[in-house]
């Protein structure tokens, strides 16, 4: 994490998790909102979509940032590095993107959340099929030490992960976790982009938007930081 500066982390995790979350809530606005040609698209266009999001915001960013984008990652770094110096940094500009980014879900999508007549939450943050916090946690745990796992394995603390092909891979994993584990929460594997869409969705002047489900969003924040820490500490054990 030293070798980028203070100014280049800023401005390269917060434009690129804006992009990962405008890309990634924006493909559950169009499979999920009334008047939207993509209305009903299903699963595997919500797994290929965050898919895509994520290989997109990570080549536009690498080479400012490392493009984390991901608590859970910077997490993850960390703990194998020893170097915890910028995790302060990296983390509030990961939550400003996330912010930014589900702030231009909602004006990309306007006209369609103007006409809105059903909860929203489900376009900008997780929730689970089955309420059960401890399945959900372990839910979470699992998905995202398969996925800092996979980018600690690019060998993105040795600066070897910023090749196009180590970005295009941890996008795949992301595809494969939702096809294969997102099916019980939805798969955050990202505190902000869980957290800061649901604070933007509890302010924004949507129509009947329903619930933001703050009962339920310690699950996708806690499981994921839990999860990146373990990947971490087991990636520097095993590796």
């Amino acid at each position: 994490m030293s070798t980028f500066s203070n100014g280049d982390i800023f401005i390269g995790e917060t434009l690129g998790t804006a992009v990962l979350v405008l890309m990634g809530g924006g493909v559950c606005a169009a499979v999920t909102l009334k008047r939207s040609k993509a209305l009903n698209a299903g699963w595997l266009a919500i797994t290929f979509g965050w898919g895509f999001a994520v290989m997109v915001g990570a080549y536009m960013v690498s080479t400012l940032s490392g493009a984390h984008l991901n608590p859970a990652v910077t997490l993850a770094i960390a703990v194998d590095s020893g170097d915890w110096s910028k995790v302060p940094l990296y983390l509030g500009s990961q939550l400003l993107g996330a912010v930014i980014g589900a702030v231009l879900v909602w004006l990309t999508y306007l006209g369609q959340f103007q006409a809105n007549d059903e909860p929203t939450i489900g376009i900008f943050s997780t929730g689970p099929e089955i309420r059960n916090p401890v399945q959900n946690l372990i839910t979470e745990i699992i998905g995202t030490m398969v996925l800092v796992l996979a980018i600690l394995s690019q060998g993105l603390t040795k600066g070897l992960g910023l090749s196009g092909t180590g970005v295009l891979i941890v996008a795949l994993t992301v595809v494969g976790i939702g096809l294969s584990l997102g099916g019980p929460t939805g798969y955050a594997i990202n505190p902000v982009r869980d957290l800061g869409p649901r604070i933007v969705h509890s302010l924004l002047p949507i129509p009947k938007k329903g619930s933001s489900d703050w009962g339920y969003a310690w699950i996708p924040v806690v499981g994921p930081v839990v999860g990146g820490l373990l990947g971490g500490l087991l990636y520097h054990a095993a590796f």
